[in-house]
């Protein structure tokens, strides 16, 4: 017979292996119960994108978009500074402006780790003329379309409007462009932009990124004159458009201008926008990433006040809701930021803009703001303002954040995952409720009061692309996605 060892033994094993088998079954129904709350959530968001979208030709919005254009030349950020011999910054900070290979370097370092969207001006024009011909060395690089204003207006007329686009661009350029797309500016030589990027977790010397996202440098003189401000201006009056969008301010950023000339334009910019803006148009002004506080001193002077609706990103937020309260930029923020803190700066966003457009009696009141994140979207419009879909709106915001980094129009669960948590807070406030994400109705909304009246809030998840094509203009197509179902 057996011994007792011989026996514990057996029943040990027994256990593991009973143990194994649970393991396997339990490890196996998780994915599986997982990918179905996938596809439920995914049928539902497309549910809710399909509750607002225009049914023909009689409903198209009429959607001026400026301004300016450009090229952009996508290539792999790390295999490109390899090539190009640039070893990774042993000094991260943000110059200015781009001078040499050294400041390269150095500004990459900074925004890479944290997987922060950046765009710089390069003043050397020879040294960026030989970075962008090495850059079609590297295998894979692409020539886009590029610009705040193209991509944004491709999107919108894709998704069903009739575009007027603020733009000086190229013959070859325009082939780009949807049909429904008319161009203002006369054609010239294409400007570029060369844009790194990267993948999550790519590393580059002992630097690696916390998410995937891109960094580019120019040497752009036409976008940051606005020089198709003019021509775009004369043919609004006639087009009549339901709602104007202004985005590609960036280039403003460091440019080396004389003394007084970006006020006068922005100036100029915030005049034709008021001029709009009387005849019943809606305004929208997309922001971007800004290093210099002056330039966004100047545009919150002179054009935010213009605006009806603003769109940003996770890194954009902070850094307007920390020049309003601080009078300061932050150049990187939480690359996963909580839903609670957007919202509550969202919040003070809206109240901050309202009290001073209340206090100076000038421009127009703010009454959308729409923050677009890697993980979710939250937009909030004002009650009784003219913004109508919300719900349908986020739901079709956060739909097309897949469908553009996965470059694909239909949405594969399987390249796909949530990063959202199950539940969130509305607010960092102590004894704020939570809200449960449910996959059969994952955009939520609600009504709120705050200092500067009664306003909605939604938010939707993103089924965030794990198979990315690219990441450049990913905000710029959520954006317009998103104001497509709201005018």
């Amino acid at each position: 017979m057996a011994g007792p060892a011989f026996t514990l033994a057996v029943v040990l094993a027994l256990l593991a292996v009973l143990g194994s088998l649970w393991l396997r079954d339990s490890g196996q129904s998780g994915v599986s119960r997982a990918a179905t709350r996938m596809e439920l959530l995914l049928g539902s968001l497309l549910r809710a994108e399909g509750k607002a979208s225009p049914s023909g030709p009689s409903e198209r919005p009429r959607v001026a978009v400026g301004l300016g254009g450009c090229q952009d030349v996508v290539v792999d950020g790390i295999g490109f500074l390899h090539k190009a011999g640039i070893p990774p910054g042993a000094n991260p900070g943000y110059p200015a402006f781009i001078r040499g290979e050294r400041d390269l370097a150095d500004s990459f370092a900074y925004y890479f780790p944290h997987g922060a969207a950046a765009e710089r001006y390069m003043a050397n024009k020879t040294l960026f003329q030989n970075l962008v011909q090495l850059s079609l060395e590297v295998p894979g690089t692409r020539r886009l379309l590029g610009g705040n204003a193209p991509v944004m207006a491709n999107r919108l007329a894709h998704e069903g409007c009739q575009v007027l686009l603020g733009a000086q661009l190229s013959h070859h350029l325009r082939k780009h462009l949807h049909k429904r797309v008319s161009v203002t500016g006369d054609p010239l030589q294409d400007d570029i932009h060369l844009v790194l990027e990267y993948p999550k977790g790519g590393k580059w010397g002992p630097y690696e990124a916390l998410r995937a996202n891109r960094f580019i440098i120019h040497n752009d003189v036409h976008n940051a004159l606005l020089s198709s401000l003019e021509d775009f201006h004369s043919r609004i009056e006639t087009f009549r458009p339901d709602l104007l969008v202004i985005g590609g301010l960036q280039m403003m950023d460091n440019f080396p201008f004389q003394t007084g000339e970006r006020r006068r334009r922005l100036q100029k910019l915030g005049s034709a926008m008021e001029a709009v803006a009387r005849g019943g148009t809606l305004v929208h002004f997309e922001l971007a990433s800004f290093a210099d506080r002056d330039t966004l001193t100047e545009l919150l002077e002179e054009v935010v006040p213009n605006a009806d609706s603003l769109g940003m990103n996770e890194q954009e937020l902070p850094n307007l809701h920390s020049l309003l309260q601080r009078g300061d930029v932050t150049l990187v923020a939480d690359a996963y930021p909580r839903v609670a803190t957007v919202l509550d700066e969202m919040r003070e966003v809206f109240s901050l803009l309202n009290k001073r457009h209340r206090r100076d009696g000038m421009g127009r009141r703010l009454s959308r703001l729409h923050v677009h994140t890697l993980a979710f979207q939250a937009i909030l419009t004002a009650q009784g303002s003219a913004w109508k879909n919300t719900m349908s709106a986020t739901a079709k915001a956060s739909l097309t954040a897949n469908r553009h980094v996965c470059g694909s129009v239909a949405i594969d669960c399987g390249k796909a995952r949530l990063i959202m948590d199950d539940s969130f807070a509305i607010s960092r406030k102590p004894q704020s409720r939570r809200v449960q994400v449910r996959p059969e109705r994952p955009v939520t909304c609600w009504h709120e009061e705050g200092p500067e009246g009664k306003y909605e809030v939604c938010v939707a998840p993103v089924l965030v692309c794990t198979d990315v094509y690219q990441t450049a203009g990913g905000g710029d197509n959520v954006s317009a996605a998103g104001l497509v179902l709201q005018i």
